[in-house]
């Protein structure tokens, strides 16, 4: 359990940004602001800067609607399917007047980018994943324009979304709080923090869900008329139609796809996870290299401080990679939207036609336990010694090696994430041909 207290403000599914190396909020922006980092200032390459750079050309065009704005343009050009819609009704981030129960606020992802949509909100509120960066965040704005700008943010995101639920970096957030029938949280009654190991009992307060559980409860589609001890979880459960709860016609799609939801729940620690573990090694790395010139050491010689720092992460990585402490489904889960075969549609699969991302739903997430995020650019872009450590220890374990918090992966799961992992990654496919 993940439980936070009543003056955490960051709630929902926020694009949340946060210290490095253990400090607070105001010490991490200038943290931040400074090499080996320079989160401000160095150059980014992430999908929507990328977008950005062919607007600038003329290479793309967004185009607007009455109904949506830039929406569906924005996620064509994202290639974001509609289907990941997942919808929040606490108002709890940027355009927090805009959102209620009858007016929730919508999230569209893929693999790197999140786009967040307000009915008749003045931005799309975006944040793309930087295989070096972390998250990078951006507006745009919702009026017609011969020329829409992606305007990133320099500084405010990072001054209020700076705690330690994003792993001490930029980063994302899934929250669940109990929420009153305006749209505010009950923020004396505490919040928790979602991800795999969330039960799912404490999951999705503040958020519709569309999809059935069985005999599992959610907080999702229910409000607080009470306290906590008397909220009622029975009254949203198993909800395949929620379109009474909200102005469907407002929406691209009348889901809030429970499938998607888990996913989000995973992807979202997941890079965090990855980005700092990428912040950490840098910043061993710059500081044991400044040492060696000012003690005369050998130009590549890593401190035992810059390693332990370094396995740190990698070790963090690698637990968050296999999922280790995930909540045992009871029920079988299903959802509503085609989230679920577009997800799967988007995988890397093996020389057996298998996937990463193929879903389990009856007892986990996923039937192969192991992220699909070892595909991303995020993954890719670590540094060499933190991504060389991960793979390592990956390898290790899937080889049987018996480490402490792996037993969830019997033999044959380690086999069989073994397998496609040797035929979809091709740097751990070199490190077990070379023995």
């Amino acid at each position: 359990m993940h439980r936070f207290p009543h003056q955490f403000t960051l709630l929902g599914i926020l694009f949340v940004g946060e210290a490095v190396f253990g400090l607070g909020a105001v010490d991490a922006q200038q943290d931040f602001e400074r090499p080996p980092i320079d989160y401000h200032k160095a150059e980014v390459d992430d999908a929507v800067a990328r977008l950005a750079v062919d607007l600038d050309s003329g290479e793309a065009e967004l185009r607007f609607d009455e109904d949506f704005g830039y929406l569906r343009s924005i996620l064509h050009e994202l290639d974001i399917d509609i289907s990941s819609q997942t919808l929040v009704f606490s108002k709890t981030s940027l355009q927090l007047r805009r959102i209620s129960p009858r007016n929730p606020r919508a999230l569209y992802f893929n693999d790197d980018v999140y786009v967040g949509y307000c009915h008749n909100g003045d931005v799309l509120e975006i944040a793309a994943t930087d295989a070096n960066r972390a998250a990078i965040f951006y507006t745009l704005s919702q009026s017609e324009s011969d020329t829409p700008t992606l305007k990133r943010d320099r500084g405010s995101c990072l001054s209020c979304h700076a705690t330690s639920r994003t792993q001490k970096v930029p980063g994302y957030l899934m929250r669940s709080v109990f929420v009153e029938p305006s749209g505010q949280p009950r923020l004396s009654e505490g919040s928790f923090l979602t991800d795999v190991t969330s039960d799912f009992s404490e999951r999705w307060g503040g958020w519709y869900v569309s999809g059935t559980h069985g005999d599992m409860r959610h907080m999702g589609n229910s409000l607080c008329r009470g306290d906590a001890s008397s909220f009622d979880r029975d009254a949203g459960a198993n909800r395949t139609e929620i379109t009474d709860r909200f102005r469907s016609q407002s929406y691209l799609s009348p889901h809030s796809d429970l499938v998607a939801l888990m996913v989000l729940a995973h992807q979202t620690q997941m890079h965090n996870a990855i980005a700092a573990a990428n912040f950490e090694t840098v910043a061993a790395l710059h500081q044991t290299y400044t040492m060696n010139r000012i003690l005369d050491r050998p130009e590549g010689f890593l401190s035992d401080s810059a390693k332990r720092r370094i396995a740190s992460s990698a070790d963090r990585v690698l637990r968050h990679l296999l999922f280790c402490d995930e909540f045992e489904l009871t029920d079988r889960v299903t959802g509503t939207s085609t989230f679920a075969e577009d997800f799967a549609k988007r995988g890397r699969r093996d020389s057996r036609g298998r996937s990463l991302r193929e879903l389990d739903l009856r007892n986990r997430l996923f039937k192969y336990p192991c992220s699909y995020l070892i595909h991303s650019d995020a993954f890719g872009g670590l540094p060499d010694p933190v991504r060389t450590q991960v793979l390592s220890g990956l390898l290790e374990i899937l080889r049987g090696k018996q480490v402490e918090g792996y037993e969830h992966l019997d033999a044959r799961t380690r086999r069989d994430i073994l397998a496609i992992l040797r035929d979809t990654v091709p740097e751990l496919r070199k490190m077990i041909a070379e023995g």
